[in-house]
C-alpha cells in the first residue's frame, strides 16, 4: 500500500515537472523555488520540518538584499510591535530583576497593580503559585507570566518591608501605556527640554502634551533630544516635524524602483513655529530621527548638535504572512528636503555592521577633523544656503566628541556587574519614605541631596563581592560619573524619568553645548518669517 502511494506521488511529481518544463510562463524563479520545496517536503529520504525549511529559505533570500530587509516569526512580530503601538496588556509595574528578585520600582499610575495596592519597593515572590524569586528566571520568562489577555487575572504574593508574611494580591490585567517620551522639563526659565526615545503611534500626542505644558511654564526655546533614538513610524516623524515647519515645507520624500517619488509636506499648523530649536543626535540616532533632523537642518529651522547619525534611510514595507509572521522588505529610500540620501553605503552586511567600530577607529567619534566628505556629497540648505553633507547619516552643525575619560575599567566593572543598580535598589528600599519626607519635591532634592562617602564605601564593598576589583586611581577619575548616576537613579525611583534626566544631563556634553548655544549672547539662530 505504501509503495503504491509512493508511486502515485512520484508520478504526480514527474507530471508536475513536465508541466513546468512545457509552460514557459511557469518557468520562473518563483516556480523553481516552489518546485524545490515541493520535492524536498514530499520526496526527501527523512521527515523534514516544512515550516522551518521555508523560514530558512526566506531568511537566506533576504540576506542577499540589504541590512534592513528582515523576516520575523509571530512572537518576534508581537515583541517588535508592542513598543510602537503605545500599549500592551499586563499588570502595570516598572520593575528590576536584580539579585534574582522582582523588585517593584514604581507601579504605573492608575494601572492594575496600583489599584489593588502594590507599592514601590515591594518584591514579587510568587506568580500564580510559581516561585519566581531566587530561581534565576529571565526577565522574559517573568514578563510572560505577568502579561496576558486583557481582563484575565493573575495572583501574586508580595514581600513588603516591615511585614512578616507574604501579602497575596489578585490583579486584573489591563492595557498598559508604553511612552515614547522619556523626559520633558524646563532647563531654566526660558529653555525647555524634551527627549523622545522612539517614534510610536502615540508620539505625536505625547510630544504635543509635553510641548503645551512647557509653553505654559514659560518656554521660549527648545532642546529636542533624539540621542539613541532608533526610529519607528514614518507618520510619527512627520507629525513631529510638522510642529516646527511652515506650510508646504517638504519634510521628506521617498523613491524606489517600483515606488515613484512620494513627498510629505508640513501643514504649517504646528505649535512651535517660531521658537529657537536645538536638536541633539548621536551615532545611534537612526531612521525616523534622521528624517526629523534632516528636515529641520535643511530648512535652517534648527541647530543640530552631537555626532553623525547612524545612516538608516531605507524604507521597509511590512508584508504580513498567514501565520502571523512578517517580512519587512525595503522598497524605497528616504531623502531629506535638499535631496540628501540618508542611507549609508552597504557593500556587505559585515562591513555595514562594523561601521560604528570603524568610525571609532578612524577617530570620527573624537574629532570632527577626522570626518571627510567629497564635494559630490555637498548640499545647500534651503533658506540660508549653508553647506550640509549627504552620504549617510546627518552631520551636525556643532560636533561634540564622545567623552570616555571617566569610563575607567573599574567604573565599567561596577556598571556591567550590576553593582550600581543593586546599590540603588538597596538605598531606595531602605530610605524611600525618609527621603520623600525630607525632600518635599524634586527641586529640593536636586539642590540638597548628595551621595555620601558611606554610600560610596558600601558601593565599593558590593562591587568587590560581585567581582569589580577596586582601583583607587580609576575610582577617583570616575567618581563624578558614579555620583551623578547614583543620584539620577534615586531621583528616577522617587519620582520619574524626567527627574533622572535632569540629573544625568549635567554629564551630557551635547546637552551642555545646546544650553551654551541658547544662552550665548548674540548667538544667531535661523529665524522664521
Amino acid at each position: 500500500m505504501k509503495q503504491r502511494l509512493y508511486l502515485i506521488l512520484l508520478c504526480n511529481f514527474f507530471f508536475f515537472c513536465s508541466v513546468v518544463a512545457q509552460n514557459k510562463m511557469l518557468n520562473s524563479p518563483s516556480r523553481k523555488l516552489q518546485l524545490a520545496e515541493f520535492a524536498i517536503s514530499n520526496l526527501y529520504v527523512d521527515q523534514v520540518d516544512e515550516n522551518k525549511l521555508v523560514e530558512s529559505a526566506i531568511v537566506k533570500m533576504l540576506e542577499q538584499l540589504d541590512p534592513h530587509s528582515t523576516y520575523s516569526d509571530p512572537e518576534e512580530v508581537k515583541a517588535l510591535n508592542e513598543p510602537l503601538q503605545g500599549n500592551f496588556n499586563g499588570i502595570g509595574i516598572q520593575f528590576n530583576m536584580a539579585t534574582d528578585t522582582l523588585f517593584v520600582i514604581q507601579p504605573v499610575s492608575g494601572g492594575p497593580s496600583e489599584k489593588v495596592g502594590i507599592l514601590a519597593g515591594d518584591r514579587i515572590i510568587e506568580v500564580n503559585d510559581t516561585v519566581i524569586a531566587g530561581v534565576k528566571m529571565t526577565t522574559e520568562d517573568v514578563m510572560r507570566r505577568l502579561r496576558g489577555k486583557r481582563g484575565t487575572e493573575v495572583t501574586v504574593k508580595v514581600m513588603r518591608r516591615g511585614v512578616k508574611e507574604l501579602l497575596p494580591f489578585t490583579i486584573k490585567r489591563d492595557k498598559i501605556p508604553v511612552y515614547s517620551l522619556d523626559a520633558s522639563y524646563m532647563v531654566d526659565k526660558k529653555i525647555g527640554y524634551i527627549r523622545v526615545n522612539r517614534f510610536a503611534a502615540t508620539t505625536g500626542k505625547e510630544f504635543a502634551d509635553a510641548l503645551h505644558r512647557l509653553q505654559k511654564e514659560g518656554m521660549r526655546d527648545l532642546i529636542l533630544d533624539l540621542q539613541g533614538n532608533g526610529g519607528g513610524y514614518l507618520n510619527a516623524a512627520i507629525e513631529l516635524a510638522n510642529q516646527f515647519l511652515g506650510k508646504k515645507e517638504l519634510i521628506v520624500y521617498t523613491e524606489g524602483r517600483r515606488n515613484p517619488r512620494a513627498e510629505f509636506d508640513a501643514e504649517g499648523n504646528g505649535d512651535f513655529l517660531n521658537g529657537r530649536l536645538v536638536v541633539l543626535v548621536d551615532e545611534f540616532s537612526a531612521s525616523a530621527s534622521e528624517i526629523v533632523t534632516g528636515a529641520l537642518q535643511d530648512w535652517d529651522r534648527a541647530i543640530v548638535v552631537g555626532r553623525r547619525t547612524f545612516g538608516k534611510g531605507l524604507v521597509q514595507r511590512p508584508i504580513d504572512l498567514p501565520d502571523g509572521s512578517m517580512i519587512r522588505l525595503t522598497v524605497a529610500r528616504y531623502y531629506t528636503p535638499s535631496g540628501r540620501c540618508i542611507q549609508k553605503p552597504y557593500e556587505s552586511i559585515e562591513q555595514y555592521n562594523k561601521d560604528l567600530i570603524d568610525r571609532y577607529n578612524r577617530g570620527e567619534m573624537l574629532s570632527a577633523d577626522s570626518i571627510h566628505f567629497p564635494d559630490s556629497l555637498k548640499y545647500k540648505t534651503l533658506k540660508l544656503g549653508r553647506t550640509v553633507y549627504g552620504g549617510g547619516g546627518i552631520m551636525p552643525d556643532y560636533f561634540v566628541p564622545v567623552d570616555t575619560t571617566m569610563y575607567t575599567d573599574y567604573y565599567l566593572a561596577l556598571r556591567d556587574k550590576g553593582a550600581i543598580v543593586q546599590m540603588n535598589l538597596k538605598l531606595v528600599d531602605a530610605y524611600r519614605e525618609e527621603w520623600l519626607k525630607e525632600y518635599k519635591d524634586f527641586r529640593h532634592f536636586n539642590k540638597n541631596f548628595e551621595v555620601t562617602s558611606a554610600m560610596l564605601e558600601e558601593l565599593r564593598k558590593l562591587g568587590e563581592t560581585l567581582g569589580a576589583k577596586y582601583d583607587e586611581k580609576q575610582y577617583q577619575i570616575a567618581l563624578p560619573l558614579i555620583k551623578a548616576q547614583m543620584k539620577a537613579l534615586v531621583a528616577r525611583d522617587l519620582w520619574d524619568m524626567s527627574e533622572y534626566f535632569q540629573v544625568i544631563n549635567l554629564m551630557n556634553n551635547s546637552m551642555l553645548k545646546a544650553v551654551e548655544l541658547l544662552e550665548k549672547p548674540g548667538m544667531n539662530f535661523p529665524e522664521r518669517k
